[in-house]
C-alpha cells in the first residue's frame, strides 16, 4: 500500500516566504549602490591609503561636456554626449547614435574628501582622485614594550 508523504501544514507557507525573500533580495540588490541605471555611466570606486578613486565610463563625451561636483560626501557627475552631424550623402541602414543624450549620476562617498581633487580623461574613462583629509587617513601607532 502506497502512502502519501506527510506534509507539514506550514510547508507551503515556508515556500511562499522563501519566494518573497528572494523577490525582495533581488529588488534591493538591483536598486542599490553599485549598479548604474540605463543611460548612466558605469562607475568603479576604490580606496587607497591616501585617496578615494572613482572611474566612470563616459564614451562619446569630451572633457568639456562633463561636470563634476562634490558637496559634503556626495559626488555628482553630469555630462552630455553630442550627436554627430547628419551627412545626407550617407545611406544609413539603421542609426542608433543620432540623438543627444545627457546623464547624471550621484553617489555617496565613504567620507568627505580633501579639496585637492584631480580629474583625468583618457579613452572615454574619467578618473577622479579624491584625497582623504588627514583625519580619516589611517595612522600607525608604535607599540612599546616595557
Amino acid at each position: 500500500m502506497n502512502r502519501l508523504p506527510v506534509r507539514s501544514p506550514y510547508g507551503r507557507l515556508w515556500s511562499l516566504q522563501r519566494a518573497v525573500d528572494r523577490l525582495f533580495d533581488d529588488a534591493f540588490y538591483r536598486a542599490g549602490a553599485g549598479e548604474a541605471d540605463e543611460g548612466q555611466p558605469a562607475l568603479d570606486m576604490f580606496e587607497t591609503e591616501d585617496a578615494v578613486v572613482v572611474k566612470a565610463a563616459v564614451p562619446g563625451c569630451s572633457p568639456d561636456d562633463i561636470d563634476v561636483s562634490i558637496t559634503g560626501n556626495t559626488l555628482t557627475i553630469k555630462g552630455q554626449v553630442s550627436a554627430e552631424e547628419d551627412k545626407e550623402e550617407q545611406n544609413y541602414i539603421f542609426r542608433e547614435r543620432h540623438h543627444m543624450a545627457s546623464f547624471s549620476r550621484m553617489l555617496t562617498l565613504p567620507h568627505e574628501v580633501g579639496a585637492e581633487a584631480t580629474a583625468q580623461f583618457e579613452n572615454g574613462v574619467l578618473t577622479l582622485t579624491l584625497p582623504k583629509p588627514e583625519e580619516v587617513k589611517p595612522k600607525t601607532i608604535q607599540v612599546k614594550v616595557k
